[in-house]
C-alpha cells in the first residue's frame, strides 16, 4: 500500500469508529399514531357525544424518566361523501384527552392509550341520503421532554344519515 493511501485509510478507519462509538444525543421521540377508522353516528342524533380512542407510540431514549403531562387533539376535515354539516378544512378543536400512561421509563418505548371526546348530528336512518365525514386527527403531547405532536396514520370516519 502507498503511504497516502495507507494514511487515506487509517484516516477513513478512525473517522467510522469514531461515528461507530461516538454518543448522539439521546431524545424522547413521538414514532407513530393511529385513531378508531370509523364511528356510526346513532340515527336521530343531534352534538351526540362518544369517545374517540387513539394510540400514540412513544420511545424515550432518554437516561431520565419522561412524564406525560396532557394530551389534546384537533380534527380537521379531510374529506366529505354526501352531504355534510362542515366544509373541508373545518377543524374541530376537542381538547384534553384522557390517557393510560403518565410516564415512560428511561430507555423504554410504550403506547400511550387516549380516550378523545367527540360528538356527532345525524338524520333519522332510513332516508335515501346518507353522509360520512373523513377528518385527520393531530395529537398533542405536553411532557417534561418537550411539547411533541403527531398526526394519526389512518383517518377517523364518522357515518352519518
Amino acid at each position: 500500500m502507498r503511504p497516502v493511501s495507507a494514511a487515506i485509510a487509517t484516516a477513513a478507519a478512525a473517522c467510522l469508529l469514531a461515528a461507530c462509538s461516538g454518543s448522539q444525543p439521546s431524545t424522547f421521540a413521538v414514532t407513530g399514531a393511529s385513531v378508531d377508522p370509523t364511528y356510526w353516528c346513532p340515527g336521530g342524533a343531534n352534538n351526540a357525544k362518544y369517545d374517540l380512542h387513539a394510540t400514540v407510540n412513544v420511545r424515550n431514549g432518554t437516561s431520565h424518566e419522561v412524564s406525560i403531562q396532557s394530551v389534546t387533539a384537533v380534527m380537521t376535515l379531510a374529506a366529505v361523501q354526501g352531504s355534510w354539516l362542515e366544509k373541508v378544512g373545518d377543524r374541530f378543536d376537542a381538547g384534553i384527552a384522557t390517557f393510560s400512561t403518565n410516564s415512560v421509563a428511561a430507555g423504554a418505548s410504550a403506547s400511550l392509550k387516549v380516550v378523545i371526546p367527540s360528538a356527532c348530528t345525524s338524520d333519522k336512518y332510513g332516508g335515501n341520503t346518507s353522509s360520512a365525514g373523513d377528518y385527520a386527527v393531530t395529537l398533542r403531547l405536553v411532557t417534561s421532554a418537550g411539547a411533541f405532536a403527531v398526526t394519526a396514520q389512518n383517518q377517523h370516519e364518522i357515518r352519518a344519515a
